[in-house]
């Protein structure tokens, strides 16, 4: 039985965790879940929103599924995603984006892969405060990281039958930081022939984009714009409820949906918990549980394609009635 990481979190984070885990159970998976919470509820009892317990319980199990947790707008305590990440150097973000069944969306046929840098650039939070009036932020560039992620997201072309990575910066203005992000894109890209390869600034992608999704497969980009623009793609599917999430090193691996801890509706059955459900399915698949991995997925879409909703996507389900839907069209399944 393979022992995994589980991190609740706060907000919804429990909630939507539970069922998520009824629903893996019921798909007859047997996982032994080491569970750990973290967030805003642990700091008065143990001094830290991401105690070391969680990082020791990570490195032993080497996977986790974990639950949105809260991060406050320009104060208090920095992102525990932000300290999972250097913690565990995961340095890969991996967000697919495709259109789910009868969620009502713009386009259709989107199937786009983000793949963020995770360790590096604005994003990594260096910053000074130099007078009362001035705060600086360092934007740091590496050739090794970026060389690494770029062999990250040309191995997941090849691995997933993707025909194109397209490398995202602003190399135009920031012509030594995003211009080396640029240069080592460069690099690996002429070590995969079979795979195409395009730049793009990233203004310009934001907006080709919503004029023509469909033209992207792989988009490659540095921490912060990949960040924005991984939201960016969420919203042409359907919005956060629905966006499924990994952060990859090359050790450890961490599933978890990108939307936040929601704490104005937490604890009234209204959650959406089909991106934390997308998330575990992607977990299942990166442990090898291939076939309970199809069956989930299987029963989400029946239940999607019935009508059976959360509010976010114009349904009237509790978070409950929907987990119920889905567990019950797997009981369906084992027996056809």
């Amino acid at each position: 039985m393979k022992t995994i990481t589980l991190i609740k979190g706060d907000g919804i984070g429990p909630e939507i965790t539970d069922a998520v885990i009824k629903i893996i159970n019921a798909s007859g998976t047997a996982i032994d879940w080491d569970i750990q919470t973290a967030g805003a509820d642990v700091i008065e009892t143990e001094g830290s929103p991401l105690p070391n317990r969680v990082i020791e319980s990570v490195k032993k199990n080497k996977i986790a599924l974990k639950s949105p947790v809260t991060t406050p707008i320009g104060k208090g305590f920095r992102s525990v995603n932000v300290q999972l990440r250097k913690e565990l150097d995961l340095y890969a973000n991996l967000r697919p984006c495709y259109n789910l069944p009868n969620v009502k969306t713009r386009y259709d046929k989107v199937d786009i892969v983000v793949v963020r840098e995770n360790t590096e650039d604005l994003y990594a939070g260096i910053e000074r405060q130099i007078d009362n009036n001035t705060a600086e932020s360092i934007k740091r560039i590496t050739r090794g990281a970026s060389e690494r992620i770029a062999k990250f997201a040309f191995d997941y072309a090849l691995n997933n039958n993707r025909k194109e990575v397209c490398v995202v910066t602003k190399a135009n203005i920031c012509k030594l930081s995003d211009g080396l992000f640029l240069e080592s894109a460069r690099n690996i890209a002429s070590n995969y022939p079979q795979i195409k390869f395009r730049e793009i600034l990233v203004d310009n992608c934001c907006m080709q984009l919503v004029q023509n999704p469909n033209q992207f497969d792989i988009l490659l980009l540095p921490n912060l714009y990949g960040d924005i623009v991984s939201d960016l793609c969420a919203g042409l599917i359907g919005g956060l409820g629905i966006a499924q999430g990994a952060n990859i090193g090359s050790d450890y691996a961490v599933f978890e949906p990108v939307h936040g801890s929601a704490p104005d509706i937490a604890g009234l059955d209204k959650a959406n918990p089909t991106a934390m459900l997308m998330s575990a399915i992607e977990m299942l698949n990166y442990i090898g549980e291939q076939d309970s991995a199809k069956r989930i997925k299987l029963a989400l879409f029946e239940t999607l394609n019935a009508g059976i909703k959360t509010a976010d996507l114009g349904g009237n389900a509790k978070c409950s009635e929907f987990t119920d839907a889905i567990i019950d069209r797997l009981a369906v399944l084992a027996k056809n």
